[in-house]
């Protein structure tokens, strides 16, 4: 039963500390549930292959998936227990591109499987979308003449 005043608070993009958030899951988890957040999204980052790197990428990966969600699972159990906070498992595919027309980040609500981004960025939403997850476009941007653009051009899904 709904214990919490409306309207319902939701966070559904955050980082910890498997990508690029400054924060541990469980103090991530302590931020929201102390500050009377209903559901906290926790998504971070799989990012598009470098073919010439060397070990595991950068953030959540295949060889680390497991683990994350086994941390997300356990901090969703004490999120539930201290602060009725729904925290949902996800990840952000980052297919960051030199050509900002086909750069794209797209965070994955709910999503409990790993998809990469080996065979490029439509194939691994198409997984997304049949694994049941939510897909929300991050970081949209469309070019505006004569303004700044962002430290992230990502047009895709701003001409898509």
């Amino acid at each position: 039963m709904r214990r919490k005043v409306e309207p319902l608070l939701c966070e559904l993009h955050a980082h910890t500390r498997w990508s690029d958030g400054a924060l541990t899951l469980s103090e991530l988890v302590d931020l929201y549930g102390t500050n009377g957040f209903d559901v906290l999204a926790v998504t971070d980052h799989v990012v598009r292959p470098d073919p010439g790197a060397e070990g595991l990428p950068f953030g959540v990966n295949g060889g680390n998936h497991s683990d994350y969600l086994a941390e997300i699972a356990a901090q969703a159990e004490r999120a539930r227990r201290h602060y009725d906070l729904l925290v949902l498992p996800g990840l952000e595919l980052t297919y960051d591109d030199a050509d900002p027309l086909q750069a794209a980040h797209a965070v994955a609500v709910g999503l409990r499987d790993f998809v990469g981004l080996d065979g490029g960025l439509e194939p691994a939403l198409a997984r997304v979308r049949e694994a049941g997850a939510a897909v929300i476009a991050a970081h949209p941007y469309d070019e505006v003449p004569g303004e700044t653009p962002p430290a992230r051009p990502t047009q895709r899904f701003s001409h898509d």
